[in-house]
């Protein structure tokens, strides 16, 4: 019987498609990802379903939205979940999720990294191997917290670095007859972190030190932005962000070179994406949805890389239009895999199995709904159309993503569009009347594993 494929899932922290070559970008080197594109297949149109990072490791996971699984914001240092100490908890636990699908179906699964998901001093979820950050956010990449072996230390060095030797470390070690699954989570490139001001520092740093990035765009700060303005039109922050990208590419060479000098190369499923995007300036915000006020859903926030390659069953070169959202993840995994879902789970998900679109056996041609929600603020899009609600006193927005992909012009007041602004707002509430659990409705006065960004702005 044919061994069953290994998986090798890459998330990235805090990175839009605009930071990578293979999208496009010819100013930041990323050579190793621009690599994994090549071997395999990329991603056009794909999106992730909430604005912060741990919901969106949550629904990677689980397949679950936010308002299903209840992680609604990051997890900090504080209840209702903590991170590390007597009130931490693994926040997805109660639920059916691929760690835990893995191991019980006879992998060998090892995690590296960034896992925010809650009890960071514990192996969660049937990982063996367990080499974790104890908290989400980075400070700096230089000389950081780590949890190893059951205790907290020190870990010397350039973070991105040992994220990848742990990594290569699982890789490395006998699996025995078992398929292997490694998450490999990088803490970088992020860019909110205090090296952003101060210069990055890796092999990469002295080479942007004199660029010029065009990719950043410069410009006037937006009024909502309410963090980070330091940040906005600042050379040395570019050069940081930009340096830590190319650490990251760094890490990911090493990853698919390993699988390579192993003999894994053709039976390992690698997946390469971020827990979401960033903007880098763009329409005058540095951050993510949580850095302004109101929460905002701009499309460099929501868009994600996502790059799949298996040399066994995946031709090379391929580009996927399709619009996906990371919560089609999980249940394309489970298929790849041969781990199908059961009748009970599958209905409570909103994904689909992306599987065909992969292998080619699918036509590519879905111009579908990708749905996101962040506290009071919800949103729908499709290719042509993109519409944002917040609950329960706006402001709302409307964009004509076809005609205007800048988001520049707010359409939600003209009547010319109401029929489009009514047709997605039914959908609005149609996804989410199904895909709900009323205990995580925040539309609904429900409540949050996570401490909330705004406490108080939800109505029965």
């Amino acid at each position: 019987m044919k061994k069953q494929p290994n998986l090798v899932f890459i998330i990235s922290d805090n990175q839009s498609p605009w930071t990578l070559g293979c999208y496009g970008n010819r100013e930041i080197l990323t050579p190793n990802i621009d690599r994994l594109a090549r071997g395999g297949v990329r991603f056009n149109n794909a999106f992730c379903s909430n604005p912060v990072c741990s919901p969106n490791r949550a629904t990677l996971l689980t397949g679950l939205m936010p308002s299903q699984h209840g992680v609604h914001n990051w997890l900090g240092r504080e209840k209702p979940c903590a991170q590390m100490g007597p009130d931490a908890y693994c926040t997805i636990k109660e639920f059916a999720n691929l760690p835990q699908v893995l191991a019980s179906a006879g992998y060998d699964c090892g995690m590296s990294g960034k896992w925010h998901l809650g009890d960071s001093m514990n192996a969660q979820l049937g990982f063996r191997y367990w080499f974790c950050k104890p908290y989400g956010w980075t400070r700096s990449f230089q000389d950081q917290p780590a949890i190893w072996d059951g205790k907290q230390y020190i870990q010397p060095g350039y973070f991105i670095d040992a994220v990848t030797e742990h990594a290569v470390d699982f890789l490395r070690q006998d699996h025995g007859d078992k398929p292997f699954f490694l998450y490999l989570g990088y803490n970088g490139p992020y860019g909110l972190d205090q090296d952003m001001m101060t210069g990055h520092r890796n092999r990469h740093s002295d080479y942007y030190a004199d660029k010029d990035f065009k990719c950043f765009p410069r410009g006037p700060i937006h009024p909502w932005l309410k963090e980070y303005r330091d940040r906005m039109n600042n050379e040395t922050a570019m050069r940081s962000y930009a340096a830590a990208v190319s650490g990251v590419d760094d890490g990911v060479g090493t990853v698919i070179d390993t699988l390579a000098d192993m003999g894994h190369e053709e039976n390992t499923l690698v997946i390469y994406t971020a827990d979401h995007g960033l903007c880098g300036g763009h329409h005058g915000m540095w951050g993510m949805g949580d850095h302004s006020r109101p929460l905002h859903m701009f499309q460099e926030n929501m868009q994600v890389p996502l790059l799949a390659r298996h040399p066994e069953r995946i031709c090379p070169g391929n580009v996927i239009d399709s619009m996906t959202c990371n919560y089609d993840v999980y249940p394309t995994l489970r298929d790849w895999c041969g781990l199908p879902i059961a009748e009970s789970e599958s209905g409570s998900l909103p994904g689909r199995n992306l599987s065909g679109l992969l292998t080619g056996t699918d036509p590519d041609n879905q111009n579908g709904f990708v749905f996101h929600e962040y506290e009071n603020t919800r949103a729908v899009q499709n290719r042509d159309w993109k519409m944002i609600r917040r609950w329960p006193y706006g402001p709302d927005e409307l964009y004509h993503l076809d005609q205007d992909p800048h988001e520049t012009a707010n359409l939600i007041h003209d009547q010319q569009f109401s029929s489009i602004r009514d047709t997605l707002d039914a959908q609005i509430h149609k996804f989410f009347e199904q895909y709900t659990d009323p205990q995580y409705d925040l539309w609904k006065n429900g409540s949050s594993k996570a401490g909330r960004i705004l406490e108080k702005v939800c109505i029965g």
